[in-house]
């Protein structure tokens, strides 16, 4: 899918002799761009803007290592991050010099997967567990075990997402096991716990879970708590977004730009844009997601403020994804191709 989002004052570009616009060029995951930004960002610079989607972060890291160029802009998760950096797939940015850099949150800088914040500028953060219909479902979200062991009303309607990332994770949290492990006894674990699980499973797929959720089509599904705040206030009330005992895990995506980015100038412009507070405001009010940037908070919607999505119990354990050893990462792939096949 290809989304174009033009400047009010674009059309003037269709006129006979009109020069062309300059664009910027962004890749970034679906459902996860605000219109309202990219229109306000296009006004201030008059750069014409043009957003590609993707699924998952496999989907994106592969792309770049193919060699595909003419994205200026991508929005990987943390630990793709650092393998991005690691493999060179990524472009060193000035940030600290950028004027609205003073607006990260202290949390934020200098962050473990790009520890001289020279590559990324903070996007959203969030985390991934489960949802669930409420009014469809008999359990209460409260542990790991309805998910990879789900009651018979479950099985058949269960989404769960098409790549490994957080799933994985989520099984080594109720297993009890650590993340990236390089153990095979481990990863037999896992595979035995997905396994057990397959039967119950509609889809894997990591879009439409808010569709399926608000049909009934599901009444579970792997989720993203913002997009499940989402489903909730758009498309079903019942939607609910689970803190299982066992924890949930953590995510936070960055703006960074890519080697063989054929604006960088723009994407400079862009990183720095997304810095200001009332900016970024204007996504996170669009994607239901919490952002990295001091002082945003006041442009923000009262009802995401508050949102239990947003918000989750001190007692729930979170915790965030890792850049996994090669070793660790071939044992979840392979996991996850024998499960798949």
């Amino acid at each position: 899918m290809t989304i174009r989002i033009l400047a009010v004052g674009a059309a003037l570009g269709a006129l006979a002799g009109a020069a062309t616009a300059e664009e910027l060029h962004i890749y970034n995951w679906t459902d996860y761009t605000a219109p309202a930004l990219i229109e306000k960002f296009e006004a201030e610079t008059g750069i014409d803007v043009v957003v590609d989607t993707y699924d998952t972060n496999e989907t994106l890291l592969a792309k770049l290592k193919s060699g595909a160029t003419g994205y200026d802009i991508v929005v990987p998760s943390q630990h793709f991050v650092k393998i991005m950096i690691q493999e060179g797939l990524l472009q060193k940015i000035d940030i600290k010099s950028m004027p609205n850099y003073a607006n990260v949150d202290p949390r934020w800088k200098n962050p473990p997967w790009d520890p001289n914040q020279e590559y990324s500028v903070p996007w959203q953060w969030g985390s991934a567990s489960f949802s669930y219909r409420a009014d469809l479902y008999s359990g209460k979200g409260e542990s790991l075990k309805e998910f990879f062991e789900p009651l018979e009303e479950v099985s058949g309607r269960l989404q769960v997402f098409a790549s490994p990332d957080e799933v994985y994770n989520l099984a080594n949290l109720y297993l009890g096991l650590p993340f990236c492990s390089e153990d095979p006894e481990d990863a037999k674990k896992v595979l035995a716990l997905f396994q057990a699980q397959k039967p119950h499973v509609l889809t894997y797929s990591s879009e439409g879970m808010n569709d399926r959720l608000a049909t009934g089509e599901v009444i579970m599904a792997t989720h993203w708590n913002g997009y499940s705040l989402v489903g909730r206030r758009e498309a079903n009330p019942n939607i609910v977004y689970a803190y299982p005992k066992e924890g949930i895990v953590g995510w936070f995506d960055s703006v960074v730009v890519p080697v063989g980015a054929s604006n960088v100038e723009a994407a400079k412009k862009f990183m720095n844009f997304i810095m200001d507070p009332e900016n970024i405001a204007l996504q996170s009010n669009f994607a239901a997601y919490s952002n990295g940037i001091m002082g945003s908070e006041q442009y923000m919607d009262e009802a995401l403020r508050t949102a239990p999505e947003l918000n989750p119990p001190a007692d729930v354990p979170v915790k965030f994804g890792e850049a996994c050893s090669a070793e660790a990462q071939k044992l979840i792939e392979r996991v996850w191709t024998l499960l798949l096949q």
